[in-house]
This record gives structure tokens, sequence and C-alpha cells, in this order.
């Protein structure tokens, strides 16, 4: 790059570097003092960032000579271009890195469609104008480069923006933020391949470069896994790879970007296609998904916007042709992506609401056109050179996005209820819809049987399944009695790393998880909390909301002894159990692990053996409806076991008649008949799909007191590995009334109660849900 070749040859780099660095740290401290003011009204941090360059740029602090000569020089301006292309690398690597492969690969044509939509129409716009455009600003020669230049402004959508965008408003683990990610990384990788082909074929050299290019790409890609691989080996005891070996893998990547970019193309496809192709299991991964995203979001994207915004000049718009030919860009461009978006989510029956969402966020736009405006200024228009293009282009990005992501943040705000978590029930969703679950785990006793249960909750890797791993580790009581802001340290923060805060169990765990990842190709999303005990739930319930689970698997507070026996632990765990029942916005399973005799990893060499206990009620067709993804497996073999009374005429007899008035005693009579008929239709309908065509067993037990009950659950807990239950069956059922006298953990409910109790001695694992209401 040329000014990568300037700044290495200056006779006095210091004082460029010292102003480059002043300009970085303003924009920093700037952008955080309107952070903190905007955030209460609902604005996210890019507009926040981007005002701070605003100020600190041209058209304010720097219109002043004295903070001018400072902050504005020719020679630094090198070392920020050197900076801004590294960073532009940094972290399209880690969103390639991050993207969310089985999602979009899932919805790739709804995404297609949607970011398609929006840059056909926005094209069909830019090519109208072009000629308008370059009549009114005087713009003689390279007609057609420029003509190009503004269908790929009007049509580029900028990733970095959305996803950045969308993580600040609490918005990218939706279906709809979802979607919008995926159709905006189309949308900006189509424009810069057809910013690329269109530098390709100028000449046959040109085309030679990309062909090299585009096979360098490919074998860095290949590279890449045999490093990962070898890290991963060499660095077996290690939590992470080590820093050397990270930077290693970095430079490789920046060094052929940067050779992407010295010959005229633009090095951001390259660098997400790297992130996205990088293995996504092992400590490298992991370590990259750590430390880089630590220093991206908090440093590299503020200094990115700022950077966008440090580049607007108001003088520009003092001309009247200019202000014109401003106005008229991002009317088109906003017209464009409102229009082409709405038409393709017309097509697609995404709700209105949806589309306009999904518009104005495909709205923002970034650094890649400013990457392109450089590009054509050395390479197709070398010999000639307007400045009035890189402001108009400058001010067009800026103002779409100050424009664009206030107005998602107010129509978040004004629909928050809409874009809340939905369908926190598993009943009410069928089984082919996506899984989103969180599991929860204080430390690395019995993991494997946990990662089991995700597993086997994963169903077949036919299935849509979003796992999440949370580590809960308590704060340490001397940071607790410092004024500290440790009470949600996650991974990447300050002292998150230290032995303190999980010690060997963050090993353990993450070879557990690695084990499971390779083995079987199924991708759990791990991340540590830290924080002390009284506020470790409302931690939970936060995550629960943010990544919009639809179960949280929580860990039960007794342990398995070597003897088989259970023993309690530390009371504090079951505290918190407690208050993620009543607290939690999705339903929640108890796993009371018995690792050593019961629930294991289901493999092929030990295929495990499941039954669902069904006595009726909702949180019993809940415990069915996670069944029905247990069903799936293959290396499980799974059974309904049916629990009914032996005289059909006790189904009613439970109702005490003398106690209460008639009114009460029918009314309750008629919500037991359509408790009733509701658990009928759901056993026909799991029986119609499952138990007819042979992949579940079914068998019903009949028993007519709770002295007959525990004979059977005791009978069972021998034959199976794991035994699903909800917490509450039916009220005052007669088959289970008389065990309610068993009362240890009444936060199991009652069967759950009698099977996870240390006097009941079985093999089983038990698995207790609670269904949201």
């Amino acid at each position: 790059m040329d000014a990568a070749r300037r700044a290495l040859c200056l006779d006095d780099p210091f004082n460029p570097l010292v102003t480059t660095t002043l300009q970085a740290s303003g924009i920093l401290v700037i952008s955080h003092f309107f952070h903190l003011i905007l955030k209460p009204l609902g604005q996210p941090g890019p507009v926040a960032q981007i005002l701070a360059g605003i100020v600190l740029g041209p058209s304010c602090l720097s219109h002043f000579s004295i903070v001018k000569d400072v902050f504005i020089q020719s020679s630094s301006a090198d070392y920020y271009e050197v900076f801004s292309s590294i960073f532009c690398i940094l972290f399209m690597f880690l969103i390639g890195l991050e993207t969310d492969i089985p999602y979009l690969r899932r919805n790739l044509r709804k995404a297609t469609i949607i970011a398609y939509g929006g840059l056909t129409v926005c094209s069909i716009f830019g090519l109208a104008t072009s000629y308008f455009i370059i009549h009114m600003l005087k713009l003689t020669a390279h007609p057609y480069a420029l003509a190009n230049l503004i269908m790929i402004i009007l049509s580029n959508a900028a990733s970095p923006v959305v996803v950045r965008l969308a993580a600040e408003l609490k918005f990218s683990t939706s279906d709809t933020g979802r979607l919008a990610i995926c159709s905006a990384l189309i949308n900006e990788m189509s424009c810069v391949l057809w910013f690329s082909v269109l530098v390709a074929f100028m000449s046959w050299k040109r085309f030679g470069w990309a062909i090299l290019f585009l096979s360098m790409t490919i074998g860095l890609i290949v590279l890449n896994k045999y490093l990962a691989a070898w890290c991963d080996q060499r660095d077996r005891n290690q939590k992470y790879v080590t820093n050397t070996e990270m930077y290693f893998i970095l430079l490789l990547i920046i060094a052929v970007s940067f050779l992407i970019e010295e010959y005229g193309f633009n090095s951001t496809i390259s660098s997400f296609f790297i992130g996205l192709m990088f293995p996504r299991e092992g400590k490298t991964a992991r370590t990259f998904g750590v430390k880089l995203a630590y220093a991206v979001h908090n440093f590299i994207l503020p200094m990115y916007f700022g950077y966008i915004g440090f580049q607007f000049d108001v003088t520009y718009l003092n001309n009247y042709r200019n202000l014109i030919a401003v106005v008229l860009l991002i009317i088109l461009s906003m017209g464009g992506k409102i229009i082409g978006t709405l038409v393709a989510c017309h097509y697609l029956n995404v709700p209105v609401l949806d589309g306009i969402i999904i518009s104005f966020l495909l709205n923002l736009k970034g650094h890649a056109e400013l990457l392109v405006v450089g590009v054509l200024s050395k390479s197709i228009l070398r010999s000639w050179w307007d400045q009035n293009v890189h402001n108009l282009v400058v001010i067009v990005v800026v103002l779409n996005t100050v424009i664009s992501g206030p107005a998602v943040a107010y129509i978040l705000r004004k629909n928050g209820k809409y874009f809340s978590q939905k369908h926190t029930s598993l009943e009410v969703r069928q089984p082919e819809t996506e899984l989103r679950m969180l599991t929860c785990v204080y430390d690395s006793r019995n993991i494997t049987g946990k990662i089991g249960l995700i597993f086997a909750l994963g169903g077949s890797l036919a299935t849509p399944t979003t796992a999440y791993l949370m580590h809960l580790v308590e704060l340490p009581k001397r940071h607790q009695k410092k004024k500290l802001m440790y009470h949600q340290l996650r991974d990447g923060d300050q002292f998150s790393d230290e032995e303190d805060y999980g010690g060997n169990d963050v090993l353990e765990i993450n070879e557990a998880v690695d084990a499971l990842t390779m083995e079987n190709k199924f991708s759990i999303h791990q991340s540590k909390v830290v924080s002390s005990f009284p506020r470790m739930y409302e931690d939970v319930c936060d995550g629960i909301e943010d990544l919009r689970v639809s179960i949280v698997l929580l860990t039960f507070h007794k342990h398995q002894r070597l003897d088989g026996q259970l023993e309690n632990g530390r009371e504090i765990i079951r505290l918190t159990n407690q208050k993620i029942l009543r607290h939690a916005s999705c339903s929640v399973g108890i796993f009371v692990d018995r690792g050593q005799t019961g629930f294991q990893l289901p493999t092929s060499e030990t295929v495990q053996n499941i039954a669902t206990l069904f006595f009726g009620g909702p949180d019993d067709r809940e415990a069915l409806s996670c069944s029905q993804r247990i069903v799936a497996h293959p290396h499980i073999n799974f059974t309904l076991i049916c629990f009914l009374p032996s005289s059909p005429n006790e189904q009613k007899g439970f109702v005490d008649k003398t106690s209460r008035r008639n009114s009460e005693v029918l009314m309750e009579m008629y919500e037991h008949d359509m408790e009733a008929e509701t658990d009928k239709a759901f056993l026909d309908d799991f029986c119609n799909r499952y138990v007819a065509s042979g992949k579940a067993g079914y068998e019903e037990k009949y028993v007519d007191n709770g002295m007959q009950t525990l004979e059977a659950l005791t009978e069972l807990g021998q034959r199976f590995s794991l035994l699903i239950v909800g917490k509450a069956g039916r009220k005052n059922s007669p088959i289970t009334t008389s065990l309610s006298d068993w009362e240890e953990c009444p936060e199991l409910g009652r069967i759950g109660d009698i099977l996870a109790s240390s006097e009941f001695n079985i093999n089983s694992s038990v698995l207790v849900i609670q269904q949201h209401q």
C-alpha cells in the first residue's frame, strides 16, 4: 500500500505517530462521553462514535487552526490509513469467525432474496441518476467507472455496522436481527465482489493478479486448518494458545490482505472468508473469539466508526450542487433499500415491520465505500481525480448511518414487545424448529454428562439447534470487598483468565466441549460469568433474555459420591436454582447427574436408554416436548411411560366435594377435564408421530396410590440411564398425593424430589422440567 510505504519511509516518524495516537485517544474519549448521553435515549454506540469523529474532525474542533495543526497532518493520515486497513482486516476476519453458519445455511435463500432485493433496486436508481450527478458535478473523465462507483455506494450495506448495531440494541439473537445480519453480509460481499470483478477485467494482467490472490486466499484457508490443529496439540494443557501463535496467524492474514490491497483489489471479502472457513473447534478458535473480540469491540470498532466521522467535512455542503447531490444520493439509497427489501419481504411473507427494520439496517454504510474510492483513485482514476468525489462519498456514508441507526433504535424502542423473546415454551413449538438452549455449570464435575445432555437434546444433526454453555464462577471475596466493576466479568474482560476465576475447571470444560465438537461436529457456544452468588441468578436471567433461549438447564446442588449415593453440595447453588426457577423467562430444567451409574454421552458404543414419565399437566407436556428432540438422536433408545390410575373413575374422584362449594367443585372438575383433554391430544400426537413409526417405545403403568407409584419408579430407575419428568403433575392426583410427605427438595416437584432423594437408591440420572407460564 502507498500509505504504508510513505509511513515507513518518513524521516521523522515520531510526531505523525503521536498525532495519530492523539486522534485515536480523542475519538475514544469523546465517543465515550456521547455514549453516556445517548445510551439512555436508546441510541447505539456506533452513532456516538461517528458523532465523536465529526466533533473532532474538520467540521467542528479541527476547523480551528490550533486544533487542526495537532490533529490533521498529511503525514499522520498515512499512519491512520494503515491502521484503519489493519482494523478492517481484523474485524472482517472476526465477523467471519463469529458468523452463524448453520443459520446462514438454513436461511440462505431468504437472506439472499432480501439482500438482492435492495441491491437490485439501488443499482437501478444509481444507474439512472449517475448521468445526472456526473453532469451536475462536472466530472468528465471515466463516466463508466464513476457510474459503477455510485451504484456500489447506493447498494452496499456495511455488515460491521449492522453487526455492531444489532448487538448494541440486544437484537442480534432475534430471528429478524440474524436475518438482517446474514442479508448484510451477502449484500456487502456481493458489492465487494462486483468491484473486484470490475478491477480484474480492466486488463489481462489484473485478471491474472485476481486469480493469484484467489489462490492465495484458498491456500491460507487450508493452511489455517493445519496451523490451528498444530496449535491445539501443542498447547494441550493450556486454556488458550500462546499470543505468539495467535499473532503469527494474524500476521499471515494481514500480509495476504495488504498484498491484495496493494494491487488495487479490496481485501474485505478475503478476510471474511478466511474467518468464515477458520476451524471452529479447539483452543485456537476460542483464543481468537476471546482475545480478538475484546480488542475489536472495545478499541478497533470505536476507532473505525470514529475515523469515518472524522473525515466528514461540513464545508462541502456550502455548494448547492454538492448539497443536491448528497440529498439525492441519500434519498435514493434509503428509498431503494426500503422498496427493494419490502418487495422481497412481501414475496417471502416476512412481516412489514420486520421488513422496515431490515431495510434501515441494510442502509447502513461503512468503510468499504471509502476503500472503493481509494482504490479507484489509485488505479482506474490515477491520472485524474477530483476530491469532490471523495467528499461526496464520505458525507453520504456518514449521513446514511447517522439517520438509519437512530431510526432502527426508535422503531425497536416503540415495538419492544414485538421484538422481545418469543415462544418461551417448547409445547407450542414444532420439533422441527430451532431449539435454543442454555446450560449452566459451576465446575467440571461430571461435565461429560452435562455435555451429553446438550448433545442428546440436539437430536440429529439435521435438527436445528443452538446450544450455549455458561460457566458460572463465584467472585472471590477479596474482590467482592473492593468497589470494582466485577459484578459480571465475561471472557475477555480484565482478570477473567486468572486461576481464581474458574481455575482448572475452565480447561476441563473446554476439553470436553472440544472433544464433542471434533467427534460429532456439534457446536456449543461457551461463555463465562464471574459474579457473587446473590447476583448470579440475575446474570443467568439476563443471558436467557439476550440469547432468547427456550430452555435453561441448571445443575442440581447434590453430586454423586464414589459409592453411588447423592451427597448434599453447596446450599447457595440450590438457592440460585430456586431464584432462576422463579424469575427465568423460559422453561427451566434441573439436571440431577448420576454420571457414574446414570446418563453419559450417547455414542455408538454407549447407547443410552431414556424414558419420559408422564402423569399429566403442563410441566409433563413440556417434558414430553423436550423429549421430542431426543427421539431423533441416533444413539438413544427412547420410551414414553404414561402413569394411569387403575380405575377410570378415580380420575375425577380426587375432588373433595365436602370442603368446597358446588361452584368451586364444578370449576375444578371443568379445569381438570380441559387439562385431561389437552394431555390426551398431546399424547395422541406424540404416538402418531413417533410410536407408530417405531422411533419411540410406549408403556403404560397402572397404579392406584403413591406406594405403587414409588415401586414403579424404583423399577424404572434401574432400567433407564435418564428419566425426564415434569416438575408438577396434575394437582391432587391419587397416584401422587401420598408422595407429598417426602418433601426434601420442593423445587423439583413430587416425583423429581423422590427420584433425586439421597434415600431413594436408583441408578438413573434425572431431568426435571418446569414449563414457563
